[in-house]
This record gives C-alpha cells, structure tokens and sequence, in this order.
C-alpha cells in the first residue's frame, strides 16, 4: 500500500459506498441526496432526492443490483439501479433517527437497523414491517453488525449508553454485555479473520476483546479525538479507523497461515477453528513448474476448541498441537482426536522422538513434560519472555537467551543475543539463531557438553563456554526457516528463497510475495512453501547437491567425487561457485560448465595454455588483457604481447616494448594507436621513436598548434616558423589581437636569443637524435649535462659522444635512448637602459610582443610598439634544447591567462583521450 489520496469527490463527509461490480460509489449526503460518481472516469451517473433529512447510512446488497438508505426522517428506502434508481420500497417502524443498517451475510434477504429510539431490528426485503425488535439499550443505538465466521447467530451493537451488547437473533435474546467505555460507542464489529470484537467510542479510544471469552485484550487509543467507524477486509489483519482528525490502519496478530506438514509431505491447517489437511503426493505426482500453485484437494479433519494460534506436528508427525487462547491440545495426526492439553501462552517440541515437549505459561513458569506428563520447571533467574525447541531447550529473555538440556534441565550455555527463533537441524549438531537483522549458524559441541557434565563440574550462570562455536553471521532477515542435512534453507524479509551451506548464499528463487517454507521432501527433490490465502507451491532443490556440499564441507571428498555424477549438468556451474568459495579450485575448474568461471579459475590456478584456449574461442578483450597481465608477471613475454595486442591494450603494449627495448614495436605501436584514435600513444611511440617531426605533424592535426610551436623551439627550432604562421592563422579567427602578439623568430631575433645558435646545433647535432643501443648508455651519460649552445658560442665542440662514429639504428630491437633534459639556467637579470619612446607616424606598423618573447606573448595591455633594433634582453644560457627558459613559462601562463579573460580557450589534450597525458 502507497498510502496516498488517489481521488477526490467534493460531494459529502458522510456516508459512501463501493458498488465494484459497476465501478460505481454511492453517497449520501446532508443536502437529503444521494449520488451516484464512476470512480474511474469521476462522472455522476445519477443524482437522486432521497430523503426529507440527514441521511446516516447507505448499504449496498452484495449480490441484487439494490442500495438501501436509512435518514433521520426515520425511514428506511430500497432503490434498484436497474430500475432508474426508483425508490420500490419504504420501511417503517422505528420512531426516532435510523443511525445505520446491515445485511445478514448468512441470509441476504433480511437486514438489521439501529436507531436512538433505544431499539435494534431485523427487516426481510418483502415485508414493510420488521421481523422482530431487539430490546435492551438504554439509550438510542448507534451501530450494528451481523457475526460473519462459525455457526453463531449473534449481533452486535454499540450504544449512548456507553454499552456494547451481542444478541442471539435466533432466541431474540443478550448474550453477552461489554461495559468498558466512558462515552457512546459509536461503533461495534466483529473481525472477519480473527476471534476478536473491536469497539469505538467517543471517549476516543478503541478496545479489541475476545470474541469466545469476552475478555479485554487490548486498549488503543491514538489521541485523535471521537472514533466514529471501523471497517475491515476478509482474507487480511488490517483494520482501518477514523475518527475526528484522521485515519488510522493497523494490523492485528501475524498474517502467516496456521499451518504444518509432516516428512511424508502430510499438510494441515487452521482456518479460524476448522481444521483441514491436503496432500503434496497427489501434487508431485505429475509435472510441477517451481513456483505455481499446486491444485490439492482439501479435507476436513476436525474442530479445535481453541482458536489456533500456532499448529506443530512432532518430529515423527504423530501428533499436532494447537496453542491459543492461552491453552494447547494436542492432537492425533490421523484421526484427529483429543491426546493431551493445558494451560500454555506458548508450545515447543523437543528434537527427540520420544514426545517431549515444554510449555511456557501465563505465569512466567517454563514447565517440561516427557510421554505427556510433567517431569519439571525450569528455573531460571529471569522472566521468560519466548521458548523454542529442539535439541536443547532454549528461553528466552529480553537482553539474552539460555539453553538447557532436556534431561537435567541444566543450564548448557548463554547467548547474548535476543532471537526471533531458533532453528534445529535433525541431528542437533548445527542450529540458526534468527534475529532482527541477521541470523548466526552455530555449531553443537554435544560431545564436549557431555563429557563437562560428566566431570561433575558446576556450571555458572552463563553455562559452558566451549559449548557452542560460532561458524558464520549473515546479514540477512529470516522469515521462515529449516535444515535439510547441514544446508539451512531460508526465506528473507525481502522475499527470496535462499539456502546458506558453507559460508556461501544461493539464492533459489525471487519470490513475488510472502512465501512460508512448510518443509522438504527428499523423495521428490522439492521445497513445498504456503502463502497466507493458503495456496500451497514447490521449488525444486535436488537432494544430491545438498549431499555434495555436506560432504565436501566434512572433507569427505572420496564421497563428494561419487555424489557428483548423479548431479544434473544444469546444476553443476551451482556446484562449482561453491568448490570455488571453499578453496577447492581444481576440483570447480573440473566442474564448472561456465567459460568464464574456467577462465578464471585457470588464470589463478596459472594454466596459461587452457586460459588461453578458452580465451581464443570467446575472443574477449577482457580476457585477452587479464592473460595478458598474468603472463607480464610470470615473464611470458610473447605471450604477453599477443594477447595486449588481441585485447587491444596499447597501454600494456607500450609498457612491454618501452620495458624490453622492442623499438619495431614502438613503430608499430604507433601506426596501430594512430589508426585507433589513441592520440596519447601516438605522440608518446613517436617521442620514444625520436620521430620529432612526426610528433609536430600530429600535434599539428589534432589542433595542438601552440604545443607544437612549442615542441618545435625545444626540439626542431627550424619548424617554428612555419608553426608560428600557423598558429597566427588559427588564433585569428578566434582573437586578432591576440593573433597579432606572436613573434617569429625569424622576424624579431631581438626577442629570441641565440636562437641562430639553436639552428646551428639541430644541424650539427640532429644525427645524435638517432638510436643507440643500450650498451653505448656508460658513452652518451655525460652529455645530458653538455650545454651545446654554450660549445658553439665558444666554437670548442666536444668530440662525438660515440668515440667519432655517428651512430645508426642497426637492429629494430635496439633499446631507445631517451636524452633526458636539463633544466635551463638562467644567468643574473641585466638591468636595461630605459629608451625613450619615438612617436610614431600614421604608416601603420605591425604591434610586436612583449620584451622577452620567445614563441609567443600577448601583452596585457599590449606594450608600445617597438623596432627591431630594441634593447637586447638579459642573455640567457642554455643548457641544451630540451626545455624552455623559466621566463617563457612565466610568459607563456601570462599569454594563457590573458587569453582565457579575454575568452579565448584551448582545446583539451587529444579530445577524450585519457590513457596518457602530455
């Protein structure tokens, strides 16, 4: 349920009617009208003046097409919609206001109506005048209601006289009067489901009572000022409230059916006090799809004196007992006949075939009884608040629960936990503590136990610690739950079928709604759940794979290889998720049907070469990189090559080739990463490659102009003129100004110092750019520190780095020698010599940038103009041509930061292309 207004119909806030077979609402109003709306569509489909006063009530008949209206005009109105809605009958009788109406359910040819003319009575629909009129209120009634469930022919009504009665309509006689409330009773039903009376009142409160023994059970009162009507529906616990400042809905007692099944598949259950039983065999006899309804043919076995509460067959399902109403009986399971009953709030069988049971009382006291006598109490030195059975008997309290023994009934151990239940398996070696939120498997150390008591030892108040050792915690919330062998089947509060073996979760099936397990036939390798309408479905869980989990859980696996061929192949991927989760790789790899579970067994069992072949035939990227990766870290090299290059990894391609000195690799590589849109890998091979001209040529097509000028004047100065007119070309479409602030070196050298030099050393010194091998590295480490520019000032050019042979790449495998670059060191800051500003003519010149300018500068204001004989800046000394002055990057973040307030952006490295950054 939402909870949320679905329509409104601004007619009345008083009575209304569903009529569901029309998809009609009938209401009746203080304007003496009734109307009638499609709630579907909210058109009126009729209008009628009904009365001459209020009108209090409108029922509609639930099989003749007839609504009846009472009013305080003191008339009661039959109206047939098959008829235009015309009025065809008219009661009399009652002399004052008719308060409300009820059709008997039983009989719906006769109805009853209350009025505060202190009198309740009983009409037929083919007479005017009434049946009979029941007496006995002292003031006018207000409410009344016909019994629904069982053979009672009762009544019952509420009244201004702060009373409620039921009345026999059979003997026309009071048999029972409810006194409780301090204001009118404005309303009085009976509970379709349960064996309870709810009454309201305008004191504000709602009081439920036992509708055997007439008892108070429950107050409520929610502080929403008069309560003025109670409605429920069949088939559910929920009962709905209204009152002056709102509604209420709550649910009473639990909505899972009273039901059991015996190990033979034997079911029985209670619907109110009727007792009836089915049979699964008839159902599993033919073909069975999980999940859909079985179609059993139900038998009436008997009547229970209590209203049942819980219903339990004996581990041998000899017996049943039925809890309620604070009683047990029990029961024989075939005739149904009278065994054994008592006082109890609450019932539990023992593990143990030899019928003994422990009930606890209303008064606290956990009484236990062997071949249905009482044998004794347990004492305890708290109040038990729940029992539960099983191998040990277990009593709860409310921080904490104790187990005892049965025989003794000593205490075994203390928990301090505070379980909805408890759940056995039938050897009484393993059990489920259920909570709130999770639940705990636990195993029974019976040996240990035995042999402390044997000792003659006393236990303390919390028992024998090494009794119980916790194997597992699982966050799930139990609902209902059983033990098949050392496997816990269970059903969660978010409606799946699980089973728990091992540590490992295995969900059986999604459930569409609330399913309660009833048990497990071994025979028919199916789980048999029930629903609250009692409808009755199976899953299939095959008993061989249980024995197989249990098996290998014990380290049994001679008998686990022997159970493995009566497993069906749909189930074995089941069975190798579990091998796996245990540790036994080997033996899932052998098992599992799932290539991608081989798969990845293999790789962590390292069998590269079936890892390889299950690769091949799914040709999955991801597999190829996860076997790739693998043979990286064991050094199967080529292995490892063909695999990145299968799954398309360019970046593990990169790292092996870089690693291994593969410079054919690296070329291919970089054909492989152009063609692939890997930008990033692109430039990065052809850097390693020393191909400059390559790199400047894709920088280029990627629209990375200015980081190619850049490049250029590091690496391949001879460029940068035509990059610079490039650039200037590209900028000026964006920002003229700024277009207008690049310098050519060629143009203004008064800008670029040395930068003859810089051309001078490409030239002399390009072939050094060329591969060495790796051997030559001892020969070639000192000229990273070697300031070329400097030896070609001076013109002392040191001998060749290779012993005066220049070398050539010989050998594709060769390793790449990679120049690393020095920092640039810049010499003290000469001061300049201010000069004096010329004005300048109406010919226009050309704006240049900034003193200091190498490859480009945007001047923020731009400068004044300046002619090329304009003071040399302070000399710089480089190092080599493999880095930029600290003053170009300072001006270069200038010139960016410029561009950006003038709203000129640049586009992000290679677009998307994230795998390296330059």
């Amino acid at each position: 349920m939402r909870q949320s207004l679905v329509k409104t119909f601004e007619v009345t806030d008083l009575p209304a009617k569903f009529i569901s077979r029309k998809q009609w609402i009938v209401a009746g109003s203080d304007d003496m009208m009734i109307r009638v709306y499609n709630y579907n569509t909210m058109e009126r489909i009729k209008a009628i003046e009904a009365h001459s006063d209020y009108i209090r009530c409108v029922v509609v008949h639930p099989t003749q097409p007839y609504v009846l209206s009472c009013s305080d005009d003191m008339f009661i109105k039959l109206w047939d919609w098959e008829k235009g809605w015309t009025c065809t009958q008219v009661f009399e009788g009652h002399a004052h206001y008719v308060m409300m109406l009820v059709i008997n359910p039983k009989d719906t040819n006769t109805f009853a109506s209350a009025s505060l003319d202190h009198t309740i009575k009983v009409w037929a629909f083919n007479s005017t005048t009434p049946n009979f009129t029941l007496e006995g209120h002292e003031k006018g009634v207000n409410s009344v209601e016909y019994y629904i469930g069982g053979d009672k022919p009762y009544l019952i009504s509420g009244a201004d006289d702060k009373l409620v009665k039921i009345w026999d309509y059979q003997n026309k006689a009071c048999v029972q009067t409810l006194d409780g409330h301090t204001q009118n009773v404005s309303v009085a039903t009976f509970h379709p489901e349960l064996p309870i009376i709810i009454t309201g009142s305008e004191d504000g409160t709602v009081k439920i009572w036992h509708s055997n023994t007439y008892r108070l059970e429950k107050t409520l009162n929610y502080g929403m000022e008069r309560v003025w009507s109670i409605s429920h529906t069949r088939g559910s616990n929920a009962v709905a409230i209204g009152y002056d400042e709102g509604t209420v809905m709550i649910k009473l007692g639990k909505e899972r059916p009273i039901a059991s099944m015996d190990a033979n598949g034997k079911i029985i259950w209670a619907r109110h006090n009727e007792i009836q039983t089915v049979n699964v065999k008839s159902a599993s006899e033919g073909e069975v799809a999980d999940g859909e309804r079985l179609q059993l043919a139900t038998k009436e076995l008997g009547n229970c004196e209590v209203f049942p509460q819980s219903l339990q067959h004996t581990p041998n399902g000899r017996f049943v007992v039925v809890c309620g109403d604070g009683e047990y009986i029990i029961y024989t399971a075939l005739a149904w006949r009278n065994k054994s009953f008592g006082s109890a709030a609450e019932f539990v069988w023992s593990n143990e075939a030899n019928g003994e049971y422990a009930v606890r009382e209303t008064s606290s006291k956990v009484k236990v009884f062997k071949n249905f006598k009482e044998v004794g109490t347990v004492k305890t030195n708290f109040s038990p608040e729940g029992i539960f059975g099983g191998a040990l008997l277990a009593i709860r309290s409310k921080d904490s629960v104790s187990l005892y023994d049965w025989q003794e009934l000593r205490i075994v151990r203390r928990i301090d936990v505070t379980p909805k239940q408890i759940y056995w398996a039938d050897n009484g070696e393993h059990l489920c503590i259920a909570c709130d939120s999770a639940f705990y498997i636990l195993k029974f150390n019976k040996g240990a136990v035995e042999q402390f008591f044997a000792s003659g030892e006393e236990a303390d108040d919390d028992g024998f610690e090494e009794a119980f050792e916790i194997l597992h915690e699982v966050n799930e919330k139990v609902r209902t739950g059983l033990w098949v062998g050392d496997c816990f089947i269970f059903t969660t509060a978010n409606n799946r079928l699980n089973y728990f073996v091992g540590g490992e979760t295995v969900t059986i099936s999604h459930l569409d709604r609330k399913l309660y397990l009833l048990g497990y036939i071994p025979r028919d390798n199916r789980l048999y759940l029930i629903d609250k309408q009692y409808n009755v479905v199976s899953y299939t869980l095959h008993l061989n794979i249980i024995n197989y989990q249990t098996a290998v859980l014990r380290g049994d696996m001679e008998t686990a290889s022997q159970i493995l061929p009566n497993i069906p192949n749909d189930h074995r991927n089941r069975i190798a998720q579990f091998l796996d989760a245990q540790g036994f790789k080997e033996q899932a790899l052998e098992v599992s049907l799932d290539p991608d579970h081989q798969f990845e067994l293999s790789v962590q069992l390292n069998q590269l070469e079936r890892a390889y072949n299950i690769a091949k035939e799914n040709d999955s990227e991801q597999k190829w990189r996860q076997l790739g990766d693998l043979s990286f870290s064991i050094a199967k090299f080529d292995l490892a090559e063909e695999c990145l290059f299968r799954g398309g990894d360019l970046n593990g391609l990169l790292l092996l080739y870089t690693s291994t000195g593969n410079v054919g690799g690296i070329e291919k590589l970089a054909q492989q990463a152009r063609e692939s849109g890997k930008n990033n890998i692109t430039f990065a091979s052809l850097f390693l490659l020393r191909k400059i001209d390559a790199c400047i040529e894709l920088l280029c097509s990627t629209g990375r102009i200015p980081e190619a000028c850049f490049l250029a004047r590091t690496y391949m100065p001879s460029q940068v003129p035509r990059l610079v007119k490039l650039w200037k070309e590209d900028l000026q479409t964006v920002n003229p100004r700024a277009a207008e602030s690049l310098a050519d070196p060629v143009e203004y050298s008064n800008l670029f110092p040395d930068f003859e030099l810089a051309l001078e050393a490409e030239k002399k010194f390009s072939k050094r750019l060329s591969h060495l091998p790796a051997s030559k590295y001892s020969g070639v480490a000192d000229d990273l520190s070697r300031d070329l520019l400097e030896e070609l000032r001076s013109g002392n050019v040191k001998p060749d780095v290779t012993g005066g042979v220049e070398y050539v790449e010989k050998s594709q495998q060769a390793p790449v020698a990679v120049a690393q670059p020095a920092r640039v060191e810049q010499s003290t800051p000469v001061k300049e010599t201010p000069v004096k500003e010329t004005p300048v003519k109406e010919t226009p010149v050309k704006e240049m940038p900034m003193k200091g300018t190498q490859v480009a500068a945007q001047p923020s204001p731009l400068s004044p103009l300046e002619t090329k004989s304009a003071p040399k800046p302070a000399e710089v000394k480089t190092a080599d041509l493999l880095d930029l002055s600290d003053d170009e990057d300072a001006l270069t973040r200038e010139i960016e930061a410029q561009m950006i307030e003038e709203g000129i952006t640049s586009p992000d490295p290679f677009g998307d292309d994230d795998e390296l950054s330059f």
